[in-house]
């Protein structure tokens, strides 16, 4: 596993869905906001995205946008405003208003769709990602997400025999390329930073293909190729929290992950995740998290029943 496959898992819950809307003239639309990521895809045309508390942004064909924290959002032919909007009403008032301007930015397609996410401890990666992330596709940039648009467009058209195992799988792929595109730009800062960092990058790899190791500073250090030292100092820079701590927290937000999923036992789990016994692993879950592992499971199965 990888720190962007594993920090996507880490949240994602349940199937995701998509759409291919196509509309002209004047039109609008408010999507609000929701539990989850949301994404749109320009196949054809032009149109605009303002998101709550955001400023105007203009879409143009071969463009994804992912909104990656559910913020609501409004969709348009034209500029609906250009001073700040803060909250939904506002969006949608902006939409009933009476539309005075004359022309249309003619017809447009687009692919529509939401990620389900889970509502407990999630990567820092995917919560340092801003409110929307917009990545242009046109012009050869970020081959694999044109590639992947491409597909799902196609599919999404067609209605094709396994379609229902073939668009889901594709819109998974499609958060994929949009994470590592954004975490991989130049010039990146934070976990993008973390992950160009040779030797981060190599400390982070160790820890999330095998967590449940008994890993040391000394053995991270050496897998990284530095002193222990060094991999202390850069890794709590780019990472946010020393080696080891990043350790013991990333081994309690997978078996969260494990309990919201699944019925193992709490002893499995605890295995799986590199704790000697369900009482280490219990002690270790409440300090982290403030509550038992079988009160979370509960909760989340709620929680998860009630969204179905």
């Amino acid at each position: 596993m990888d720190v962007v496959s594993d920090a996507i898992a880490a949240v994602r819950v349940g199937r995701p869905s998509c759409e291919r809307l196509g509309a002209a003239g004047r039109w609008g639309v408010r999507i609000p906001g929701y539990a989850g990521a949301g994404f749109h895809v320009v196949l054809s045309g032009s149109c605009w995205l303002l998101a709550e508390g955001g400023e105007p942004l203009r879409l143009e064909r071969g463009d994804a946008v992912l909104l990656p924290h559910g913020t609501g959002h409004a969709l348009s032919d034209g500029v609906l405003t250009h001073r700040r909007v803060r909250s939904l009403p506002e969006l949608e008032a902006l939409l009933a208003r009476p539309r005075t301007d004359t022309g249309g930015e003619g017809a447009v397609e687009l692919l529509c769709g939401k990620y389900r996410l889970g509502q407990g401890p999630g990567h820092p990666l995917m919560r340092e990602l801003p409110t929307v992330v917009h990545l242009p596709t046109g012009g050869g940039s970020h081959p694999e997400l044109a590639s992947a648009v491409a597909l799902l467009g196609a599919e999404l058209a067609a209605e094709l025999p396994g379609g229902r195992l073939a668009v889901p799988a594709l819109i998974d792929l499609l958060l994929v390329y949009l994470v590592r595109a954004w975490t991989g730009r130049p010039g990146a800062g934070g976990w993008g930073a973390a992950l160009a960092d040779p030797v981060v990058a190599a400390a982070l790899a160790a820890v999330h293909a095998d967590p449940a190791r008994a890993w040391s500073a000394e053995a991270l250090a050496a897998r990284a190729g530095v002193s222990r030292a060094t991999l202390n100092r850069r890794f709590t820079a780019l990472a946010g929290r020393p080696p080891m701590a990043y350790l013991t927290w990333w081994r309690l937000t997978r078996a969260a992950a494990l309990l919201r999923r699944g019925t193992d036992p709490l002893a499995a789990v605890a295995g799986e995740v590199g704790y000697g016994s369900a009482y280490a692993l219990s002690h270790a879950f409440v300090r982290e998290f403030g509550t038992t592992p079988g009160r979370y499971r509960a909760t989340a199965a709620t929680a998860a029943a009630t969204a179905s």
